[in-house]
C-alpha cells in the first residue's frame, strides 16, 4: 500500500508529518510522491490565515483529482477548527484534530485494515515528533499549545492549552536524531519557552540536558516569547554551549497601545531591554581580543502589519522601533488576517487590505536594509558553518552559527560537516 504526505504551515507541522511517516513505514506502507497516485494521502493543514485555509482546501481537492479512489486523511490546525467543513470535501476519509494527533497512525491503520492492532505506540495528549527529511538539521518538537489567547490568534483553539513532553523523552529523541548523523537540532513548539508547564520541569534544564547529547553539535531555539527568555537562560547560552547566537523572537507590534490591546505580555521597553541584554553578553565587545573575529547575534523578529486599530501614527511607532531601536537582522512580516472566533475579528476598526499591503511593502524594504547592514557588519568575522547537500551552479551552501547563508564550491566530502568560515 502506498502513502503520500503533504504538509502546509509551520515547522511544527513538518516535524509531526515526519513522525507520522516513520510510523506508517514501520507498519509496512511505501512512501511515494503525491503525484504517483497513492492509496492514502495524509494532509497536515494550517489555519493561521484565511489564505492558508484556502490553500489547504485546494490541495485536498487536487489530491482527489489525482487519485480519486484514494483515502485522504486530514490533520493539523485547520482540522481542529473546522472538522465538519473538511469532512464535507469529496475524498476525505478521516479528519484528526489536535487532540487526535497521537491516534493518527493507529486509527488510520484501523481504517485501512480494519484491525485493532497498533503497530506504533503513541500515547498521551501530545505527539512527540521530530523531522528527519534533511541530512543536516532536524526540528524537535518539545511543546504544544498555548495559554496566552492573544486577541488575533486561533492557535490556542487549534492546538489546545500549553503542554510538553518530559525532558527524558526529549533527550531520547535527540539521541535518536544523533544516531542518524544529523548535526543540528532546532527546538520547536507552539510556545516553546513555556516548556515545563505540565511536567514541572524548566526550559533551562531542558536546554542543559539536550546540550549533553553526544553527536548533536549545534542547537537553535525556533521561536521564544520575549518574556520567557530569561537572563539566566541567556547567560547560560553565552557561557559556551552548543546553542547558537540566533534568536527568533515575536514582537508583533512596536506600539504599546496595540500590544496592550491584543493582549501581548510585554511592553516595547521590556522587549528592547531583552534584546539589549542578549547583545551585551553575546555580541563582540570593542577592544576585546576576539572583537575582530566573533560574529554578531542574529535576531529574527515577527511583526503583524495592519492589526485592528493600527493607525498610520501607530504603524510609524512600529517602523521606528524596528529601524532606530531594535535593528534586527531580519523581519518576518505578516499582514493581519481576520480569524473567525477571535476577539480581534469582532473589532470595528479593521484596517483596509490596501493599507496592509502598503505597510507590508514598507516593512519588507526595511527588512532588506537591515539584513544587508547585518551582513556587512559581520564581514570578515569567523563563524562555524554547517554545510548542506544542496548544489546550485557548482556551489554548495550552509549556515553560520548566526544564521548567515554562505556558499563555497561543491565538495561532497564537506556535506554535513562544520568548519570555520570567514564571513
Amino acid at each position: 500500500m502506498k502513502i503520500a504526505f503533504l504538509t502546509l504551515g509551520c515547522k511544527l507541522n513538518y516535524a509531526e508529518t515526519s513522525t507520522y511517516e516513520r510510523g506508517f513505514v514501520a507498519a509496512g506502507l511505501d512512501v511515494v510522491d503525491w503525484e504517483e497516485k497513492a492509496d492514502v494521502y495524509l494532509v497536515n493543514t494550517c489555519s493561521v490565515t484565511e489564505r492558508a485555509e484556502k490553500k489547504c482546501r485546494n490541495v485536498i481537492r487536487k489530491v482527489h483529482r489525482v487519485s480519486p479512489e484514494a483515502k485522504i486523511i486530514v490533520t493539523g490546525c485547520y482540522a481542529e477548527l473546522r472538522k465538519g467543513e473538511l469532512e464535507a470535501i469529496e475524498g476525505v476519509a478521516a479528519v484528526f484534530g489536535a487532540a487526535d494527533k497521537p491516534r493518527v497512525v493507529p486509527d488510520t491503520l484501523e481504517l485501512l485494515f480494519q484491525s485493532r492492532e497498533e503497530v506504533l505506540s503513541l500515547t498521551g495528549d501530545i505527539l512527540p515528533a521530530f523531522s528527519s527529511e534533511e541530512r543536516t538539521r532536524s526540528f524537535l518538537k518539545v511543546q504544544d499549545g498555548c495559554n496566552n489567547f492573544c486577541a488575533y490568534c486561533t492557535v490556542p483553539f487549534a492546538r489546545g492549552t500549553s503542554r510538553n513532553i518530559p525532558i527524558a523523552s526529549a533527550v531520547a529523541q535527540a539521541k535518536e536524531i544523533a544516531a542518524t548523523g544529523i548535526k543540528e537540532v532546532v527546538i520547536t513548539g507552539v510556545n516553546t519557552g513555556d516548556f515545563g508547564r505540565t511536567t514541572g520541569e524548566s526550559f533551562l534544564e531542558l536546554l542543559k540536558r539536550l546540550n549533553d547529547v553526544e553527536g548533536i553539535e549545534r542547537y537553535r531555539i525556533s521561536s521564544i516569547e520575549p518574556n520567557l527568555i530569561t537572563e539566566e537562560i541567556i547567560d547560560w547560552i553565552a557561557s559556551g554551549t552548543k546553542f547558537q547566537p540566533h534568536f527568533h523572537i515575536p514582537l508583533q507590534s512596536g506600539s504599546d497601545q496595540i500590544l496592550s490591546r491584543v493582549r501581548r505580555r510585554y511592553t516595547t521597553d521590556f522587549f528592547a531591554e531583552r534584546i539589549d541584554y542578549i547583545r551585551s553578553v553575546m555580541d563582540p565587545h570593542p577592544g576585546a581580543p576576539e572583537a575582530n573575529l566573533k560574529p554578531f547575534v542574529f535576531f529574527g523578529i515577527d511583526v503583524i502589519a495592519g492589526l485592528p486599530g493600527e493607525t498610520e501614527e501607530l504603524f510609524e511607532e512600529t517602523y521606528s522601533f524596528l529601524k532606530d531601536r531594535i535593528r534586527p537582522a531580519f523581519i518576518h512580516i505578516f499582514p493581519y488576517s481576520r480569524r473567525p472566533g477571535t476577539v480581534a475579528a469582532g473589532w470595528k476598526d479593521q484596517v483596509k487590505d490596501s493599507v496592509k499591503t502598503e505597510r507590508v511593502a514598507r516593512l519588507e524594504a526595511l527588512c532588506d536594509e537591515l539584513h544587508s547592514d547585518f551582513i556587512t557588519r559581520n564581514k570578515g568575522r569567523i563563524s562555524k558553518v554547517l554545510w548542506e547537500s544542496d548544489v546550485k551552479d557548482g556551489m554548495m551552501g550552509g549556515y553560520s552559527g548566526n544564521y548567515i547563508r554562505v556558499t563555497r564550491p561543491y565538495d561532497p566530502g564537506k556535506v554535513n560537516t562544520i568548519e570555520d568560515f570567514i564571513l
